[in-house]
């Protein structure tokens, strides 16, 4: 696989657009903090790392609206590929929907959000829009 990262919330957009309680996705220490961030912003319902064989693997359970059968999650966008990285200062962070949506960063100091960069003065690697 080359790119783990664009599977991973591939594996979560077919899951949402399949209208599943809940999706399995193979684990990495990346995944896994990337899923505490989903989890911490509200985006997911519940999770549990589970150590099944050399990788293991991730449950992630959805979050839905009751009422309307509609998902927390509307968009996930990878921007960072393999074949083009971005990266993006403390300077120039982005803003996805004007504040109302997160970007997940790869930095020194760990994965985290935007907000959560800015806050720190850090820059990285954006690797994904999620609103």
């Amino acid at each position: 696989m080359t790119d783990p990262i664009a599977d991973y919330l591939t594996r979560l957009r077919n899951a949402i657009k399949a209208k599943h309680r809940v999706v399995d996705i193979p684990a990495s220490n990346l995944k896994r903090e990337m899923t505490k961030i989903l989890f911490d912003k509200g985006y997911i319902l519940n999770y549990k790392f589970v150590d099944d064989g050399p990788q293991g693997s991730i449950k992630i359970a959805l979050k839905y609206d009751p009422v309307n059968k509609v998902n927390a999650i509307k968009v996930l966008k990878r921007i960072s590929t393999p074949g083009l990285r971005r990266y993006a200062g403390h300077k120039d962070m982005p803003r996805v929907l004007n504040g109302l949506g997160i970007a997940i960063l790869s930095t020194s100091k760990g994965v985290m959000t935007d907000k959560e960069a800015k806050d720190l003065n850090v820059g990285g690697e954006v690797l994904c829009y999620i609103y």
